[in-house]
């Protein structure tokens, strides 16, 4: 999807709207256009990532962790949101050969609870937690159990989070089966996010380097090697 393309569909879907209070007005803000790759930095293929798993990047800062899903269905129904400050938005839907494949901030949007190297409170479950609070077909959050459908533009659908989380634009070469990170879309969380871990990311990333844009390419891991702990609830 070209962002001409994106743009264009976010505005048809607007104008498109019955209820004209309803009318999206946040644009996609964009940024570098990043290349995703595999962990060797070879070009990642759509058809490398397999359903249901958590992937994990960093973008458009050095510092920012993002999700990357591909669902066992498609989702291709376009979704009205609203952030917290009530700007609206419409979700296109997925991108990839069968609209499945879809990109979101990894920032809890209501404590800023985020994946580390050490640990993650957040990732996205195809089934059902051990306990009732955690249903599947989520990205659940187990700080203050927060749970976001990945299906429909990580609208909240359960716990005290006050928005989406934000979306991540993507785009998709079908010639070479090649994704591509471009901007955001929503409620972004990195000014709370870096005055809130400022310290402890510079600590890890360096004092400059934490809130670098990224450019070029980008890894992209399986949560389960880039952190050592899961956390289940």
């Amino acid at each position: 999807m070209q962002r001409r393309d994106f743009i264009g569909m976010c505005a048809a879907g607007a104008a498109l709207s019955l209820n004209p209070a309803l009318a999206a007005n946040l644009k996609p803000h964009f940024y570098a256009r990043v290349q995703l790759t595999d962990e060797l930095r070879q070009p990642l293929r759509a058809a490398q990532l397999a359903p249901n798993r958590n992937y994990i990047f960093n973008y458009p800062y050095a510092a920012t962790p993002c999700f990357l899903l591909n669902l066992d269905r498609p989702a291709q129904q376009p979704v009205l949101l609203a952030t917290e400050q009530g700007g609206q938005y419409e979700w296109p839907g997925g991108v990839g050969p069968n609209h499945s494949i879809v990109g979101y901030s990894a920032i809890c949007a209501h404590r800023l609870s985020y994946p580390t190297r050490q640990i993650s409170f957040i990732a996205y479950r195809d089934q059902a937690g051990p306990t009732r609070l955690a249903r599947g077909h989520v990205i659940h959050c187990c700080s203050e159990h927060s749970e976001y459908d990945p299906a429909t533009g990580a609208r909240v659908v359960g716990g005290p989070a006050p928005q989406p989380l934000a979306t991540i634009v993507l785009e998709y070469d079908a010639a070479s089966d090649a994704l591509y990170a471009v901007g955001t879309l929503g409620g972004e969380m990195h000014d709370q996010f870096f005055a809130k871990y400022g310290f402890k990311l510079a600590l890890e990333y360096g004092e400059k380097r934490a809130q670098q844009p990224v450019t070029g390419t980008a890894v992209v891991s399986e949560l389960s090697s880039y952190c050592k702990q899961q956390v289940r609830c």
